[in-house]
């Protein structure tokens, strides 16, 4: 109890700059680190070859679907428990987390039974040519069979955030990244595993990231704590965290289906296409996790404000949000962008193919990246203030609403550069429809204290 009093002291009393930056630190460098993990990934499989490159963008199809239960699971009941502690519901909040942990293990299974019995097919439907398919399917079947452990990590990881311990979720997720990063280059070259490593090396990963994010719980270094007995057949806890949960789902799960898409598109332009788009993808995931990162260390702030009627605070954490990822996006863009020739040659150097068609893609969503925070920021204040249904349509507006038309008629009409284009359009519309939308919400919280 005076562990839940003294963070719930400190998350309505801290100066807001001070709180925003002490719980988004951690959580981006968490997410720095599994960005880069990501591209270390996709360099190491490079080295197997063109086909084999593209066979990391089929299986991040897959990856998404199981990030989109995770998030689904983890980020819905984390608000939900941001919010009871915000209104010193501990109890409550105990119980949510638990039936979430089940929730997330049970979805993991589902997800894995149901793609290992149908691999082979669902590696075609993401994508994979004839040529990636084999590598797709070596690679997605590890991925499949380490999905529980995943899902659970989500929910571990977002519970750790919500009561404002970021420090911990960072050592959990970077512990198993950075390990990742290691296994890579002694699997897949040192012990010749190839494509079968890269996947070994994921898997053993989750495990140990998720095993150490565990560790915390059971050592009594946080307020939550999961226990059989906090299970609930009370159909209300589940619509609670599922509900606030659907713009994740939405959000990660449009992601998915926007790169089967892209999948689909590309392959029309050969595996250079696949496997440059798929490099892209793998580089623009820094930028934007770094992003995610900084919005989930504000939003247990607007979560626990909000719940504490402290409508000023949430005011300037979101403002402060803005401020720091506008500035952000505009630093890493400039970069990004200088370089991006250097940094596609170092994948699949003897494809020039691949250099091209991803030099160019770069760029343009490098020329956009100003445009991403308030869509990022629109989107977790919603679900952090428990509006799920709005969250979830703006969750849904940048790959469900915008880039998935896009990517299916620019390309008709502007071939390669189509392609290349709509991702950075979908972004700009995004933003202009969540500008709209949070400069009504900000009018129409009143602060608590006048």
């Amino acid at each position: 109890m005076q562990q839940n009093d003294a963070q719930y002291q400190k998350m309505i009393n801290t100066p807001i700059h001070k709180l925003v930056i002490s719980l988004a630190a951690p959580t981006m460098i968490s997410m720095l680190v599994t960005s880069i993990y990501n591209v270390a990934d996709a360099y190491f499989v490079s080295k197997l070859g063109t086909s084999a490159s593209g066979a990391v963008g089929i299986v991040f199809s897959l990856m998404a679907v199981i990030q989109a239960v995770g998030f689904m699971v983890g980020m819905g009941a984390g608000s939900v428990i941001s919010r009871l502690l915000g209104e010193k519901e501990s109890k409550k909040a105990q119980k949510t987390a638990s039936c979430a942990l089940l929730t997330s293990v049970v979805s993991g299974i589902g997800i894995s039974a149901f793609g290992l019995a149908y691999l082979t097919p669902l590696m075609r439907w993401m994508g994979a040519t004839d040529t990636i398919l084999p590598f797709a399917v070596e690679y997605a079947r590890y991925i499949l069979y380490v999905a529980p452990v995943m899902t659970a990590s989500f929910v571990l990881n977002n519970v750790l955030r919500a009561e404002g311990k970021t420090k911990l979720s960072m050592v959990g997720i970077a512990s198993g990244s950075l390990l990742n990063v290691g296994l890579d280059p002694l699997f897949i070259l040192g012990f010749g595993w190839g494509i079968r490593g890269a996947a070994l090396a994921t898997a053993v990963s989750q495990c140990v990231g998720c095993v150490v994010l565990l560790a915390f719980f059971i050592g009594k270094k946080t307020i939550i704590h999961f226990s059989a007995k906090n299970l609930s057949w009370d159909i209300s806890v589940y619509k609670a965290f599922l509900g606030n949960g659907m713009p994740s789902l939405f959000r990660q799960g449009l992601a998915s289906v926007a790169s089967v898409a892209l999948n689909h598109v590309a392959a029309g332009y050969g595996d250079a296409a696949v496997a440059a788009m798929s490099i892209v993808g793998k580089i623009f995931m820094i930028v934007f996790c770094v992003l995610i990162g900084l919005g989930q260390g504000y939003q247990p702030v607007a979560g626990y404000n909000y719940g504490a009627k402290e409508y000023g605070r949430v005011r300037q954490a979101y403002h402060f949000m803005l401020l720091v990822g506008n500035i952000g996006m505009i630093i890493l863009g400039a970069g990004l962008f200088w370089g991006a020739e250097a940094l596609l040659g170092q994948f699949v150097p003897k494809d020039g193919d691949v250099a091209a068609i991803g030099t160019a893609a770069l760029r343009m969503q490098c020329a956009a990246m100003p445009f991403l925070t308030l869509g990022i920021a629109c989107n977790m204040t919603f679900q952090a203030v428990g509006k799920s249904v709005w969250a979830t349509v703006f969750a849904s507006l940048r790959q469900g609403c915008f880039f998935l038309p896009l990517i299916l008629f620019l390309p008709g009409t502007f071939g390669v550069t189509g392609m290349e284009a709509a991702q950075p359009i979908a972004d700009i519309g995004t933003f202009l429809v969540c500008w709209w939308a949070m400069r009504k919400f900000m009018k129409r919280m009143q602060p608590a204290d006048g």
